[in-house]
């Protein structure tokens, strides 16, 4: 993804778009959070309930991948969701 950076975030390592989160790692490398709007995360958890869940925070929006059952597609395309929300305009062209 351009311009994606990892930096800490608390005890979790975040992956950034110019300075704005669009995931998180849990310490234990078992779950990522990404961070989607309410229309991707409930379609997303319609279709894959057995490996997504609700982010977990009062002011989180996101789903709750358990990498271990995982399907890689589905963690790319959503990271890919997650860093379009938090991208300027100005990168997406560099996306497609």
């Amino acid at each position: 993804l351009p311009e994606a950076t990892e930096a800490p975030h608390f005890d979790v390592a975040s992956f950034r778009v110019r300075g704005k989160i669009f995931a998180t790692l849990a310490p234990n490398g078992r779950h990522l959070n990404v961070f989607v709007g309410d229309e991707v995360r409930d379609h997303a958890l319609a279709l894959d309930a057995e490996f997504l869940g609700r982010a977990l925070g009062a002011k989180v929006v996101g789903l709750r991948v358990l990498l271990a059952a995982a399907r890689p597609e589905v963690t790319r395309a959503l990271l890919r969701e997650a860093w379009l929300r938090k991208a300027p305009k100005s990168l997406h062209a560099q996306l497609r």
